[in-house]
């Protein structure tokens, strides 16, 4: 059996903020068998991620390309994997058989070939939102996890600051910190430009200093914060969102502030803390059935909107985490 393959790609490699006219939908046949011995797995895509840091990627050139396998250059014309949600249609890998649902990098678009390797099978004694899996049970919430607890270390009276506080990540991150006893004030997208004095904001905001600051951002903000941190602040580097695009201002924090204060500014990818999901999908899991974890969710349907949702991440159009559904 053969079908038509929907995909989002992009057209040339992108030079600035991204454009609608930089991307197309492209449709291809796919035969729904694999070879004997490939190990490779069919997927019919329910859940696509849509994430800030593809459009390093999709640049002729960025220093993160070289860095790990889910940050390589996009191929203009090609496929875009994501994290996303799935159900196995057809497989040659003996730990998956058809209807399977399974969790991994998956296409902008209706279907993907992928190896089994390469696919986590979902617990079905998780009773949640099959949703979930691609955001707050996801790399997403694992990516939030991580930062503040394995590389903030935070704990009960710390004071955190996080940016992107509406993002996929920042809202999660906000919420965890606020579970475990913490003072908390996020920033997000519109709110950040009505501010024109982001170091007077936060000494406003933060009268006894900073002693965390999730950053999403980069920037200007991360200069704000680190002029505002209280002596051994850390600083977790999870993104720099305002500097993707040619051209951004980049961060310049002080670093006499850094020295002296002994501030730790850690960046970090959630693939180097994969030892904590047992710990993460627990914790979490049970926060959201006890409703102590509020889900935030946005999502638009069908592979055609995939370039307007993902465009919208850099005007702060999503609360939550960006997802499109109904892949087809």
């Amino acid at each position: 059996m053969e079908v038509n393959n929907r995909y989002i790609t992009i057209t040339n490699h992108i030079q600035g903020s991204a454009k609608e006219s930089d991307f197309e939908l492209k449709v291809v046949p796919l035969r729904l068998s694999v070879e004997p011995g490939s190990s490779k797995v069919i997927l019919k895509n329910l859940w696509v991620s849509i994430d800030p840091y593809q459009l390093n990627r999709m640049k002729r050139y960025s220093s993160s390309q070289k860095t790990i396998q889910s940050a390589v250059r996009i191929t203009p014309g090609q496929p875009i994997d994501s994290p996303g949600v799935a159900r196995v249609l057809v497989s040659d890998d003996p730990e998956f058989v058809k209807d399977d649902l399974v969790a991994g990098f998956v296409h902008w678009g209706e279907y993907t070939v992928a190896k089994g390797g390469m696919l986590r099978k979902l617990d079905p004694e998780i009773d949640l939102p099959l949703s979930y899996h691609a955001g707050v049970l996801g790399i997403s919430g694992l990516t939030a996890y991580a930062g503040l607890f394995e590389i903030c270390k935070a704990k009960k009276g710390d004071k955190v600051f996080v940016s992107a506080a509406c993002g996929s990540v920042g809202n999660l991150v906000g919420q965890y910190a606020k579970l475990s006893g913490c003072y908390v004030v996020g920033c997000a997208g519109s709110r950040d430009k009505e501010e024109t004095d982001l170091n007077s904001a936060l000494a406003r905001y933060f009268p006894d200093g900073i002693d965390i600051y999730f950053d999403n951002v980069g920037g200007e903000m991360l200069e704000a914060a680190v002029a505002n941190m209280n002596t051994c602040g850390r600083v977790a580097a999870c993104g720099a969102i305002a500097e993707y695009s040619e051209g951004a201002k980049r961060a310049a924090p002080n670093m006499i502030d850094v020295i002296y204060k002994r501030i730790k500014i850690q960046g970090f990818l959630v693939t180097d803390h994969m030892s904590l999901h047992s710990d993460f999908l627990s914790t979490t899991t049970d926060y959201i059935h006890n409703g102590e974890i509020k889900v935030q969710e946005d999502i638009s349907s069908g592979v055609e909107s995939i370039p307007s949702a993902f465009i919208g991440l850099f005007r702060g159009d999503n609360v939550g985490k960006k997802m499109v559904k109904d892949c087809r």
